[in-house]
C-alpha cells in the first residue's frame, strides 16, 4: 500500500540511524510446511542454523491478516492528536519514533498490546476504548488464532528436539500468567531516504527477542533484514500470507545454546509504508530459565546462570536495543556461549 501523507510525529529522520546499504537478498531461508510429516525435524534444523524461518500451510485464515491489517492502518492514520491518547507506552500503548527508554529511535510508531486477560494493562485498555470495537476483535481473532499455531509450532520443536514432555515450552505459553505480548509495527515511506546519500535508514534497530519465540506477519514491503552467523546482513524477501518464526533469547538458554536467537532489524522504505504484527510468546515472570534437563548430554554443563524472567526482562528493559543481552547470565567459566 503506498502513502501518500506520513505521521507529523515522524516528520524528521535526522535523529534515526543509518546504515551502508545491503543489496544482498537472501534465497537460503528455510521454509517449514507445518502439514509436513517432517516439520519437526525441518523446524529444529532451521533453529538450529538460523534460529529463523518461514512457516506456511499454517491455517490461520487470510482474513484475520487482511482484517488487521486494514484496521491498524486506520489506526496508524488517525491525527496525531487521537493516537497520542493512547500513549506515552508504558511499555504498553502507543509509541513513535522511542524504542524503548534508553535513547534507540527508529522510524516506526507502534501499539504494544497485552495479550494475557490476567494482567490488566491501562495503556492497552486506553487502545481500545480509542479505537472501534472492530479493532478489539480483528486484535483478538488474530491473536487467539497464532497462539494456537505457536502452540502446535512449540511442541513440534519439542518432538524435533526429544524434549520430554512435549509440552515443556508450550505449557509456558499456555500458561494464564504467561508474560506475552502482541505488537503492531507502522514503517511509513520516507521520502527523504533519496537524500542520504545511498544509505538506509533503520525502521527499528539490530537485537534479538528476548522472549522464548517470536511470529511475525506483515504486509509485502520489504524491510526485514536478519544476520547470518558470518556477520552478513541479509534481507528477507516479503511474503504476506506466511508467517517468519524467530527464536528468542530464552528458548536459547532452554536449549543450552543448541538454538540462537537471530539477530534482525528493519529499514525504511522511501515509497511504501510496511504493516508488521509481532506475537512474543514468554513465559510466567516467575518462570527458571535454565537448560532443560531432557536436552542436556551426560556431564554437560549449562553455558547460563540460572535466572528468572521477571530478572532476564527487567535487565533487558535496561539495556540498549543493540547489546548482547545474554552475555550478562553466561557462566564465566565452563565455557561462553558468545555472541
Amino acid at each position: 500500500m503506498v502513502v501518500h501523507s506520513q505521521s507529523a510525529a515522524l516528520d524528521n529522520c535526522s535523529l534515526i540511524k543509518t546504515c551502508k546499504p545491503t543489496t544482498s537478498v537472501f534465497k537460503g531461508i528455510p521454509v517449514v510446511d507445518l502439514r509436513d510429516p517432517e516439520a519437526k525435524t525441518l523446524i529444529v534444523k532451521a533453529c538450529e542454523e538460523y534460529g529463523f524461518f518461514k512457516l506456511v500451510n499454517h491455517c490461520v485464515p487470510m482474513e484475520f491478516f487482511t482484517r488487521l491489517e486494514a484496521e491498524a492502518l486506520k489506526f496508524f492514520n488517525l491525527p496525531q492528536s487521537d493516537k497520542d491518547k493512547a500513549g506515552p507506552p508504558d511499555p504498553f500503548g502507543y509509541g513513535v519514533k522511542k524504542i524503548g527508554s534508553n535513547g534507540d529511535v527508529g522510524w516506526v510508531e507502534y501499539l504494544l498490546l497485552n495479550t494475557n486477560p490476567q494482567i490488566t494493562s491501562l495503556k492497552s485498555l486506553t487502545v481500545f476504548r480509542e479505537t472501534p470495537e472492530i479493532f478489539r476483535s480483528a486484535v483478538n481473532d488474530y491473536i487467539q488464532a497464532v497462539k494456537r499455531m505457536t502452540f502446535e509450532v512449540v511442541e513440534l520443536m519439542a518432538d524435533g528436539l526429544k524434549i520430554e514432555p512435549r509440552d515443556a515450552l508450550s505449557r509456558l505459553l499456555r500458561d494464564e500468567k504467561s508474560d506475552s505480548c502482541f505488537r503492531l509495527n507502522h514503517y511509513p515511506p520516507c521520502p527523504e531516504l533519496q537524500a542520504l546519500g545511498g544509505r538506509n535508514l533503520i525502521g527499528f534497530g539490530e537485537h534479538t527477542d528476548p522472549q522464548i519465540i517470536s511470529v511475525l506477519r506483515s504486509n509485502n514491503t520489504s524491510g526485514l533484514q536478519i544476520c547470518l552467523r558470518d556477520k552478513t546482513w541479509v534481507s528477507v524477501p516479503p511474503d504476506q500470507t506466511s508467517f517468519f518464526i524467530n527464536v528468542g533469547d530464552a528458548l536459547q538458554v532452554m536449549t543450552n545454546g543448541r538454538l540462537r536467537s537471530v539477530r534482525h532489524r528493519v529499514l525504511a522504505e522511501s515509497m511504501r509504508s510496511r504493516v508488521s504484527m509481532i506475537y512474543f510468546g514468554g513465559p510466567p515472570l516467575s518462570e527458571k530459565i535454565a537448560p532443560l534437563a531432557s536436552l542436556m548430554a551426560k556431564g554437560e554443563e549449562s553455558l547460563y546462570e540460572e535466572f528468572t524472567w521477571w530478572e532476564y526482562k527487567t535487565s533487558a528493559y535496561k539495556s540498549r536495543l543493540g547489546d548482547y543481552r545474554l552475555g550478562l547470565f553466561e557462566k564465566k567459566t565452563g565455557g561462553a556461549a558468545g555472541q
